[in-house]
């Protein structure tokens, strides 16, 4: 029996990171996202949010705090950010990597690629309205059997699918 996971050279271990290889990014992406919840929910925030920057007041403008003045708790958490861009980093492939390899922050990272494999909010917008538009076309075609019909039919009801859940 063929099995759709070909397409990702992970073994099936829980402490190793789900493959991105520029495949399957959906499904990547989903699966990475439970794969990081899964070992601090801190270091999904530091993806999500942006990564914490220990800072001090100096006069009326506020700098960077140097490393050697960090308190413990600042530590902590400039770490997650650290841990989040490795965990991102040991997930990619070569091609992938350096795509994002220049990125500063985990959430640098995870953006740029959704960015690329996802596009803008406005590159989606514009698929679901034509995906939508497609749909509502939909037509048997006298030429057409039911079985290609129902193929064509099953392809746009997955992507209203996807419209309904990126408009959440």
């Amino acid at each position: 029996m063929a099995s759709s996971n070909y397409l990702f050279l992970e073994g099936n271990s829980i402490n190793r990171p789900p493959i991105f290889n520029g495949v399957g990014y959906h499904y990547w992406k989903t699966r990475m996202q439970i794969f990081i919840e899964a070992i601090d929910l801190n270091i999904w925030e530091a993806i999500k949010i942006g990564s914490y920057i220990p800072t001090m007041v100096a006069g009326n403008t506020t700098i960077e705090k140097p490393r050697e003045d960090w308190s413990e708790e600042e530590r902590r958490l400039v770490q997650y950010n650290l841990k989040a861009k490795n965990i991102i980093t040991f997930a990619l492939g070569m091609d992938e990597y350096f795509r994002v390899s220049n990125c500063k922050s985990a959430k640098d990272m995870w953006d740029t690629l959704q960015v690329t494999h996802e596009g803008t909010t406005n590159v989606k917008r514009s698929r679901i309205n034509t995906l939508t538009h497609e749909y509502e076309l939909l037509r048997m075609n006298a030429n057409e059997s039911i079985q290609d019909t129902k193929e064509v039919h099953t392809h746009s009801k997955s992507s209203c699918i996807f419209r309904e859940n990126f408009s959440k």
